[in-house]
C-alpha cells in the first residue's frame, strides 16, 4: 500500500497528477461502479458460454457416475478432470462477467433452456461410449465459444483473453480424452 505524504500524495496521487487528474476525483469503488461495462451482446455471450460450461461438469459427473467397462478407472478419473475444469472454467466466465457489471445465470432451468449440449442418456454407458459422448460434448462447449469469440474480442479484448484460456484447456482435454478411442494409422 502506497504511503502518502502529509500534503496526501501518493506515487499513484503523483501518476495521476502527471496526467492532469488530483488522484482525487474517484475513490477505487467509485472507479470500479464507473468502470467498463458489458453490453447486452457480450453478456448474452458470456452467458451462452457459461451454460454450457455448467452443463459439461453436469454431464461429466452423470457419466463419472455411470461410466462401466473396460479401462473404467482411467475413465473415471479422467472424467473428474474434465468436470473440475468445466466448473473451474464457469466460475471463470461468472466471476468476468460480474466484474462487467453483467448478471451471470446459472440457475438448473436456465442451463436445461439454453445450453447448446445435447442430453447426456440415462443408464450405464460403456467406457468407449462415454469417450465419444464427453468428447462431443467438449467439443461443442469449444464451439460455442469460437462462435462468441470475435464478438466478444472487438468489444472487450480482456474477455477475449478469459475466452482463449478456456478454449486452450478444453481443446486439450478433447485431444487427450478422444485419444483413448482411436486406433494407431499404420
Amino acid at each position: 500500500m502506497a504511503t502518502a505524504t502529509k500534503s496526501g500524495a501518493t506515487p499513484k496521487n503523483n501518476r495521476r497528477a502527471a496526467r492532469g487528474g488530483t488522484g482525487a476525483e474517484l475513490t477505487d469503488n467509485q472507479n470500479a461502479e464507473r468502470g467498463f461495462s458489458a453490453s447486452e451482446e457480450l453478456s448474452e455471450s458470456m452467458q451462452k458460454v457459461l451454460v454450457d460450461l455448467i452443463e459439461l461438469s453436469l454431464q461429466g459427473k452423470q457419466a463419472h457416475w455411470n461410466v462401466v467397462g473396460k479401462n473404467f478407472r482411467d475413465t473415471h478419473l479422467q472424467l473428474d478432470e474434465i468436470i473440475d475444469a468445466a466448473r473451474e472454467f464457469g466460475d471463470d466466465v461468472a466471476e468476468r462477467m460480474r466484474a462487467l457489471h453483467a448478471l451471470p445465470d446459472g440457475r438448473s432451468d436456465v442451463v436445461a433452456e439454453t445450453t447448446t449440449l445435447p442430453e447426456f442418456p440415462q443408464g450405464e454407458v460403456d467406457t468407449a461410449e462415454v469417450i465419444d459422448l464427453i468428447t462431443e460434448r467438449i467439443d461443442d462447449v469449444t464451439s460455442t465459444i469460437r462462435e462468441v469469440h470475435d464478438a466478444v474480442d472487438e468489444e472487450d479484448p480482456t474477455t477475449a483473453d478469459v475466452l482463449h484460456g478456456v478454449l486452450e484447456r478444453l481443446e486439450q482435454l478433447s485431444w487427450m480424452v478422444s485419444a483413448e478411442n482411436r486406433v494407431p494409422k499404420k
